[in-house]
């Protein structure tokens, strides 16, 4: 990894590593060590969950582990994730005690302790409620799920336009806003009830629901994802027009809320984490023989740039990249991005690695 001269050891664990070069801002790595936050992020098309912090030298440290399709990915308070993969939903651990290192780098280490295997639903984002339940979007079956001690999963709510929790993928459900510990918004490509309707109103179908009121508020958006409720605002990324913005909420009369985009990013957005007056958001390179034909394509054209794949940090206020982190090679896509607080340098285990049958804890 290269970035202002810097260069920093990438280590992995459960898989061959892809091709790929990465890039970095000067100062993102102060940043994150300012803030004592690690950047996390999944990329389903590599099979890696990816932990960007600052090594005990202030140098950039990456680190990779293998997953099993790694989509969704949320903090649950300090030393807890829960990420949702391939077939499974998993809540990581650290195991480490706040004196203790691992290589006398990581100062966290983010162990696969409890895993559900509901099957492969295509689960997207997932969250946590206030009473520790999990809670995550059922892609494949058009739903908000939690997990079943019996069975692959237990529906707790569908959008109001989906007639009923079928094994067909029609809206394309996929992003998930947590509100005071419980689920409060969801985004979807489309309203549409037929099997793989979505695909057809990729361009302008997409809309913001309120799961409380089961109501569309905001519409017209192209392929939204990562809703989420940050400093009294609820955020979107409208990724067919490569757009952060937050949803002005309906009020008095109106039952349509407004999309206010901030700023453009350079690529397909998906995954969206924030600390304070900044945001982290996910770009990916568009796969253009299934997302061809969006707004996207014009804008990059527009501002004669080619779409790349990794994270910008974009200020709030002004609506600027202020640092940046960006992988080029095989890697084109992520999926979700999360800021990991209290710690500098976190690690991962694959629950398929060595290291998850070797390293062994003892609770005191």
């Amino acid at each position: 990894m290269t970035g202002q001269g810097q260069q920093v050891a990438a280590s992995q664990v459960g898989a061959a590593p892809p091709k790929v070069s990465y890039s970095l801002s000067g100062g993102i790595i102060a940043r994150l060590a300012e803030l004592k936050a690690a950047l996390a992020f999944t990329s389903y098309q590599s099979s890696f969950l990816y932990m960007l912090g600052s090594g005990p030298q202030g140098n950039p440290q990456l680190h990779q582990s293998g997953m099993p399709k790694p989509m969704g990915l949320c903090a649950d308070g300090p030393g807890r994730l829960v990420l949702t993969a391939g077939a499974q939903v998993m809540r990581l651990e650290n195991v480490l005690d706040a004196d203790q290192r691992i290589n006398q780098t990581y100062d966290a280490c983010f162990m696969p302790r409890t895993i559900y295997t509901t099957g492969q639903l295509d689960a997207h984002d997932v969250g946590v409620q206030k009473d520790g339940e999990l809670v995550f979007v059922n892609t494949r079956y058009n739903c908000l799920a939690t997990v079943s001690q019996r069975h692959s999963f237990k529906p707790v709510w569908r959008p109001p336009f989906i007639s009923d929790i079928v094994d067909e993928d029609r809206c394309h459900l996929n992003g998930l806003a947590m509100r005071d510990g419980k689920p409060a918004y969801v985004t979807a490509v489309s309203k549409s009830d037929t099997i793989d309707g979505w695909r057809d109103r990729r361009g302008d179908g997409g809309v913001v629901i309120d799961i409380e009121k089961k109501a569309v508020i905001c519409e017209g958006l192209s392929m939204p994802h990562s809703p989420r409720w940050h400093d009294g605002k609820l955020w979107v990324l409208n990724s067919g027009t490569g757009e952060l913005g937050r949803v002005e909420l309906p009020n008095g009369k109106a039952k349509m809320g407004t999309f206010k985009p901030l700023t453009f990013c350079p690529g397909f957005l998906r995954g969206l984490s924030f600390h304070g007056g900044l945001a982290f958001v996910g770009l990916s390179r568009p796969r253009y023989q299934r997302f061809e034909g969006l707004e996207l394509d014009q804008r990059l054209k527009d501002a004669d740039s080619e779409p790349w794949c990794g994270v910008q940090v974009i200020d709030l206020q002004t609506g600027t990249c202020v640092d940046w982190f960006r992988i080029d090679g095989d890697i084109g896509e992520l999926y979700d991005v999360e800021l990991i607080e209290g710690f500098s340098c976190p690690m991962t285990v694959s629950p398929s690695s060595t290291d998850a049958g070797t390293l062994i804890t003892i609770e005191q």
